[in-house]
């Protein structure tokens, strides 16, 4: 495996020269994280593939969560003598990253994949469909820095494939839109055609989506397990329970990850604006420039719902994703001056130590 089909770029390379001019690195080589253990990972280099855990001194320079690699990351790794393990020195600069807030009260973000090229949002077309999420994905997706496709699975089980369609073009203005079967094979290989040498891919959607089943469909053969949909609600069961990544036959990298059945936004208020495109175009027309689209005369937003050219729910989600996101951004505007003066406080402490 060379680190070219692996997606070590020029991007990343530069990095690493740059990381070699300091004499303590000397015997690390890049590496790419597949698998993320409770206190552990697995990565791959040229050299082989190793199980790792992160270094002291990085482990006291993370601040957060996200300062941790994650499935996807290069890593600067040394290679423990006599031993298959190796110490993760440095977390390269990522390139593309899709994050959410983590789950629960607590805000801090979390990075499902890193150093993506293509998200494939995966959404099945049944009774679990649901446009409302599919927005909130493009949002993390458009803010991620990768390129999104949306993957509509279970054709073969679908009557009305074309209403669904509909319903995607109207919320994913400029995105690619694909139906699949796995059970048929519609749609696998246009899928398939997007991977060549270096080019890292991610599923990502809900549980039940069909991830796994494409995953298995575009290796060619049955690598993750999978489960079916529960009967009742159209649900799917948890199958995927950790992120990882996969080197498809011939090339390319996909991440599988695991179902979300919520996906918590994070800090993309700047993405909001390219995922409902239509609402910011009405908006120039308006009256008023600072125009609410709630009563204001002119406002070309509430005419185009009068005359049935927007959604009222489409205008509701994209309110409610706008306070949601200003909430995030008031929370880690406090969290990242905590942080600031916490890593100044460590900062003095070692400056003392010293003299």
């Amino acid at each position: 495996m060379n680190l070219k089909s692996l997606g070590f770029t020029t991007y990343f390379e530069e990095q690493y020269n740059s990381f070699l001019k300091e004499e303590k690195y000397k015997n690390c080589v890049p590496a790419r994280v597949l698998l993320e253990h409770k206190h552990s990972y697995r990565v791959l280099s040229e050299q082989g593939e190793w199980l790792s855990t992160v270094a002291g001194h990085l482990a006291y320079e993370s601040y957060s969560q996200a300062d941790f690699p994650a499935v996807g990351d290069w890593v600067l790794v040394e290679k423990m003598d006599g031993e298959e393990r190796a110490i993760i020195h440095k977390v390269f600069k990522r390139k593309s990253q899709f994050s959410r807030k983590i789950a629960g009260r607590k805000v801090e973000e979390q990075i499902v994949a890193s150093n993506v090229d293509i998200v494939f949002l995966v959404m099945s077309l049944n009774a679990d469909f649901n446009i409302r999420r599919l927005e909130r994905y493009l949002i993390a997706a458009w803010d991620s820095g990768a390129t999104p496709v949306i993957v509509l699975t279970k054709a073969d089980l679908c009557e009305n494939v074309d209403d669904y369609i509909q319903q995607t073009e109207a919320i994913a203005l400029g995105v690619d839109i694909f139906i699949t079967s796995s059970f048929t094979g519609e749609g696998i290989e246009q899928i398939r055609a997007f991977f060549k040498e270096g080019v890292t891919g991610a599923l990502l959607g809900s549980s039940g989506a069909g991830k796994s089943t494409l995953m298995n469909a575009l290796y060619g053969e049955d690598i993750m397990k999978v489960s079916g949909i529960r009967e009742d609600d159209a649900k799917g069961r948890h199958t995927t329970t950790h992120r990882e990544l996969v080197f498809l036959p011939g090339c390319g990298c996909l991440i599988d990850t695991p179902g979300m059945r919520e996906l918590q936004l994070w800090d993309q208020g700047e993405s909001l604006a390219s995922s409902f495109q239509d609402i910011e175009d009405l908006s120039a027309s308006c009256r008023y420039r600072d125009c609410t689209h709630k009563k204001e005369p002119g406002c070309a937003v509430v005419r185009a719902i009068d005359d049935g050219d927007l959604e009222f729910s489409r205008l509701q989600s994209y309110f409610k994703l706008q306070k949601e996101l200003a909430f995030i951004e008031r929370k880690t505007n406090t969290q990242e001056k905590l942080a600031e003066k916490r890593k100044w406080k460590q900062i003095s402490k070692g400056f003392k130590k010293k003299h």
